[in-house]
């Protein structure tokens, strides 16, 4: 549709500009996608190395007990416990966190890719506008200057619109 119509009237340029505002959402959100993935790797390399701490927080924990006399010790057992479940539950916490920033790299580039797509939507609106504009100007210069005038064809009032057989050109624009 890229005619000599669209050149005149600047509509390609408008949609051409729709298309690499989507173009460069398009890349926004992969960046957002591996950020995503990125997070969530971390996450998992995270919880591994803490998981290896905890074991030797645990192991160190054990032989101090162990050292002090005390590993039937019903208070030594709860302390292994407790010392074991907030061990665990920094480990949680670090794959919630990764989890959570992967979300919102995923949630940035659906954002990315929905704005993408209204940045194309809105050039060809744009286009379409600048078009009907075009061709506005054109009828009224031409209907002006008697352009449209040939046989058996009048202008008609009201919007030097032409008319032909009673029925006015480009009806139902403003």
């Amino acid at each position: 549709m890229g005619g000599i119509f669209e050149t005149l009237s600047g509509a390609g340029a408008l949609r051409a500009e729709g298309a690499s505002a989507q173009n460069i959402a398009n890349f926004n959100a992969a960046v957002a996608e591996r950020e995503a993935e990125a997070a969530r790797k971390a996450a998992g390399f995270a919880q591994i190395r803490q998981a290896k701490k905890a074991a030797e927080i645990k192991s160190a924990l054990t032989a101090k007990i162990a050292a002090a006399g005390g590993i039937g010790s019903p208070v030594a057992a709860d302390l292994a416990a407790k010392q074991a479940a907030e061990l665990e539950l920094e480990n949680l916490l670090i794959g919630f966190e990764g989890e959570v920033a992967a979300g919102r790299a995923e949630s940035q580039a659906v954002l990315d890719r929905l704005s993408g797509r209204l940045a194309r939507q809105r050039g060809k609106s744009a286009a379409r506008a600048a078009n009907v504009q075009f061709g506005m100007q054109l009828a009224t210069l031409g209907a002006g200057a008697g352009l449209f005038r040939g046989p058996g064809t009048t202008v008609g009032a009201g919007g030097g619109l032409p008319v032909l057989g009673g029925q006015r050109f480009l009806t139902g624009c403003a």
